[in-house]
């Protein structure tokens, strides 16, 4: 069961990125609007409520989530560049997946993933190494997050869920 929540691994919280680890990070989030579209034209309704392991998340609430996850990224990201080291506040990722409009059909999150990530690429491309040394406190995990491994984070969140809806197409 591991292998279907973790199918990438499990992320490493405890490793530290160098400034030159951004450039593959970037490339991964630049790229995830594209390759969210091109996976969609393979699911149906049928498979957008299929779950890629039991209790998991079915195909729609996976989008929907990618858009929820990365829109929280760019409030904590901006939030960052611009106060010293905020506290920022966690969400229910497993409530808001309940929500009315985790049902909706997936093209609005599809939509604003694309525009959220235009805007996202474009901060990461445009922050210096000074930036990139900021940080967060999330007090839901009593812990600090520094914004060069927030990016990398990140670049495994969008790979990890990228693979959750390949289970779901290849079951």
């Amino acid at each position: 069961m591991e292998h279907l929540k973790y199918p990438i691994g499990k992320f490493d919280n405890e490793k530290q990125f160098s400034f030159d680890d951004r450039l593959s990070a970037i490339a991964v989030l630049k790229e995830l609007p594209n390759q969210l579209y091109e996976i969609s034209k393979s699911f149906n309704e049928d498979l957008l409520e299929t779950r890629y392991r039991p209790e998991g998340w079915t195909g729609r609430q996976v989008f929907h989530h990618i858009a929820d996850s990365h829109t929280n990224l760019f409030v904590r990201l901006k939030c960052a560049l611009t106060e010293e080291n905020p506290t920022i506040k966690g969400y229910d990722e497993a409530l808001w997946s309940e929500l009315s409009d985790a049902k909706l059909d997936i093209r609005p999150s599809l939509l604003f993933i694309d525009g959220l990530h235009a805007r996202l690429v474009n901060i990461f491309e445009n922050m210096t190494v000074a930036d990139y040394e900021k940080t967060y406190f999330h007090n839901g995990y009593n812990r600090t997050y520094v914004l060069r491994n927030v990016l990398q984070l990140y670049k495994w969140h969008s790979l990890h869920h990228l693979e959750h809806l390949k289970i779901i197409l290849n079951a």
